[in-house]
């Protein structure tokens, strides 16, 4: 069976969120000043809209969820709003395979748009190793991009 990445489902929402709550936490470690995360990060309420809308996925391995993403196409652009993987799962690769499954799954997107906090060492170096150039940053944020 192996790793997939698949459209979640509201039936999903509750076991994206307890994952979202603890790899976002997990950002203390990296550089976050308190355990926080984005907007609706803790809610399942947020995550069973999402799923509703066909935004949410999540990662699947050997049939057991271990990650997920928000995903918001709009033509040839797609803003991946937060990807996150379980913390007791970071670092063996698959957050590399989300994103090129991510990038697989919308062949017709020419650009790929994202965010990370500017504190986030961790995000900050995984996007720029995968190909994503900084387009510009604020007081908060870093902004990427990546053209195909």
């Amino acid at each position: 069976m192996g790793m997939e990445l698949l459209q979640a489902s509201t039936a999903d929402a509750l076991t994206i969120t307890g994952i979202s709550r603890r790899a976002f936490h997990s950002d203390v470690e990296v550089g976050a000043g308190e355990k926080t995360g984005p907007p609706g990060y803790m809610s399942v309420p947020y995550h069973t809209k999402m799923a509703r809308s066909k935004h949410l996925f999540k990662l699947v391995d050997n049939g057991l969820i271990i990650g997920g993403a928000v995903l918001f196409p709009d033509d040839e652009k797609l803003n991946i709003g937060r990807i996150f993987i379980g913390p007791e799962n970071h670092r063996k690769g698959y957050g590399v395979f989300m994103m090129q499954k991510i990038e697989a799954l919308y062949p017709s997107v020419k650009e790929f748009t994202l965010d990370t906090p500017i504190w986030n060492i961790r995000t900050n170096a995984f996007y720029t190793k995968l190909g994503y150039t900084e387009v510009k940053r604020d007081n908060d944020f870093v902004y990427f991009s990546k053209q195909r």
